[in-house]
């Protein structure tokens, strides 16, 4: 991520339901300059990484439980050795780390690294802040069918998606709605989560369960941040 053009870093983690124009018109608008700066300031900072570590970050960063050397092997199709090797450089510049029986997950500094935006107080505060009542998430279970349940920011949201109506989920998630609300919120990266939960294709109270783990993990580091 560090070679990238700084406005790409950016852009690379807009939900893809925005087509080219629409998310430089993202871009623009006051919500998200503040993002964009921090941004042009944060890659600049970050180590240059080669290609295969970028990967190798990337896929710890999407999976759901930690991975061994050899689980990233397979996964990379790259031999055991030079995972290693890689595993190893990442470690000792912090974008990775490594249990006691082996097994490797990525960092805060990590998740920068491939063009995430820092996690500190004020970026929590920022997303678990209270949204406007038009602003607000309004759940339906079909075209023209409101629920009549609204959340107007991310912990009751996240309460929301639990005790809700597993048809409305699916309804929201095949459109894409949860992910374009949770980029409105400032969090690109649990948009991205998202995103992924969208295109893995998951049903039913299957879908509802990784959904609400997602969320749940995030409320809480982001809970974490702002005591």
């Amino acid at each position: 991520m560090s070679t990238q053009n700084p406005r790409a870093a950016y852009l690379r983690f807009m939900p893809k339901t925005l087509d080219k124009r629409n998310r430089n018109k993202h871009m623009n608008q006051e919500i998200y300059p503040c993002l964009f700066h921090q941004k042009l300031r944060e890659v600049g900072r970050l180590k240059r990484i080669s290609k295969a570590k970028e990967r190798i970050l990337d896929l710890l960063w999407k999976s759901e439980a930690p991975l061994d050397s050899r689980g990233v092997s397979k996964k990379m199709g790259l031999k055991t050795r030079s995972v290693n090797m890689h595993l190893l450089a990442l470690n000792s510049l912090g974008y990775v780390s490594k249990s006691e029986n082996g097994y490797y997950s990525i960092t805060e500094s990590g998740r920068e690294a491939i063009g995430f935006p820092k996690v500190d107080k004020g970026f929590a505060e920022k997303v678990l802040r209270e949204t406007l009542p038009e602003k607000a998430f309004h759940f339906y279970s079909g075209i023209g069918q409101p629920t009549g349940i609204s959340s107007n920011n991310l912990v009751d949201f996240c309460d929301t998606i639990r005790t809700i109506d597993v048809v409305s989920v699916v309804f929201h998630v095949a459109r894409g709605d949860f992910e374009l609300w949770v980029h409105f919120l400032g969090d690109i990266e649990l948009s991205k989560k998202l995103r992924l939960i969208r295109e893995a294709e998951l049903t039913g109270e299957v879908l509802k369960g990784r959904l609400y783990k997602v969320l749940r993990s995030r409320c809480d580091e982001l809970l974490r941040k702002t005591a």
